[in-house]
């Protein structure tokens, strides 16, 4: 059995259900080890249910070489009912060319690929010139406070820079490679409360609708054009969630109607520019209200460079494939390592049953995938 293959399936046995480790990164300490590397755990969290981070280094020869590292989450998503799934999720199945479980595609075959591909890569470059690492984390799929960001902010506590970074997310679409992500768009919410005054709805002058008083602003927010976007990123997209107002009663006229709505933004945008723009258009409409927000992320965006460079090469060269540059999608980890790291981008294999019943991965690309990142480990710390 392919080694990448037998330690994906030993990371799937594990169930680390966010914030759950699992046992995971015990495991990759145990294979990492013998390696030469240096370890710190990173616990944080409430103490019945702690988030376990692990970062894991190894010195290159020349102290003033660059580094390298591989990020990425070893909890998983909630399975939702078991009875839906054609097999325990938590038991790695092969039906046909593909491998089943939970954490398949997101992450822990990108973990056992790169793992693989570092013990490969020290065992044929013992002096490499720069140094490699590991940052592992089980706070991805929850909340992401306990997680990335306490080690990123430890990191930068002990003067520690990183040089790359490749966060082994799922990004690959069609076919293993045909995807890079080199940024992400930010995430910014909002929690919109329009008062007013409840009454009869057959006595509309002792009452004041909220829902009539907001709706002129709430058009006025849709039809907003945000940004252009850029080269990188497309036009800011704004979005309502939710919206609800009412007793349930057909003749109460609501004393309030609380909205919910997200930004989607890129670099063209900041959380700041946003939010004025927004209190602006409210206070024209001169109603009265409360506007609670939520920063879930900041943009990020890694220009093309050295790393994008040896990794898309890495990818022609073991698939044939020509990569594309994008920055579609959710939030990652990402926005967190670019804080302390110039070129950070996301690479993994494909992301199409990802989060879903039934969680699978192609056998047949657990091996190239480990070689693209050994490829790009050769090509940037030798």
């Amino acid at each position: 059995m392919s080694r990448t293959l037998a330690l994906a399936e030993q990371l799937i046995a594990r169930r680390s259900v966010t914030p759950v480790d699992g046992g995971c990164q015990e495991l990759i300490q145990s294979r990492l080890a013998p390696l030469g590397f240096e370890f710190t755990t990173l616990t944080h969290g409430p103490a019945d249910a702690p988030v376990i981070n692990l970062w894991a280094l190894r010195r290159g020869a020349n102290p003033r070489g660059k580094l390298l590292a591989f990020a990425g989450h070893t909890d998983v998503v909630p399975t939702g009912p078991l009875e839906a799934w054609t097999s325990d999720p938590f038991v790695p199945t092969h039906r046909g060319r593909r491998l089943y479980g939970r954490g398949a595609a997101d992450m822990k075959t990108s973990i056992a690929a790169f793992v693989v591909a570092v013990e490969e890569f020290v065992a044929a470059q013992p002096q490499h010139a720069g140094s490699v690492a590991l940052l592992l984390t089980s706070d991805e799929e929850g909340p992401s406070i306990d997680g990335t960001v306490k080690v990123c902010e430890w990191l930068q506590a002990q003067g520690t820079k990183l040089d790359y970074c490749i966060v082994g997310e799922p990004t690959s679409v069609d076919a293993l490679g045909d995807m890079i992500k080199n940024g992400r768009r930010g995430t910014l919410s909002g929690k919109l409360r329009v008062k007013g005054v409840q009454g009869h709805i057959a006595y509309p002058h002792l009452a004041k609708n909220p829902i009539h008083l907001a709706a002129p602003a709430l058009a006025e927010l849709v039809a907003m054009r945000w940004d252009e976007g850029n080269a990188y990123f497309p036009p800011t997209s704004w979005q309502m969630s939710n919206i609800h107002a009412g007793t349930g009663a057909s003749n109460v006229i609501p004393g309030e109607m609380v909205v919910d709505f997200n930004f989607r933004f890129s670099t063209a945008s900041t959380a700041q520019s946003l939010k004025d723009r927004v209190h602006a258009a409210l206070d024209r409409h001169a109603f009265e209200y409360g506007l609670a927000w939520t920063l879930g992320g900041e943009p990020f965006l890694t220009p093309i460079g050295e790393l994008s460079e040896a990794l898309s090469q890495a990818i022609l060269a073991q698939t044939g494939v020509r990569t594309e540059l994008s920055t579609t999608g959710g939030t990652s980890d990402g926005r967190f390592i670019a804080k302390i790291c110039p070129q950070v981008v996301e690479f993994g294999p494909l992301n199409a049953s990802i989060h879903k019943i039934d969680e699978w991965v192609e056998v047949a690309s657990l091996d190239p995938l480990k070689n693209i990142y050994r490829n790009t480990l050769e090509r940037l710390l030798t």
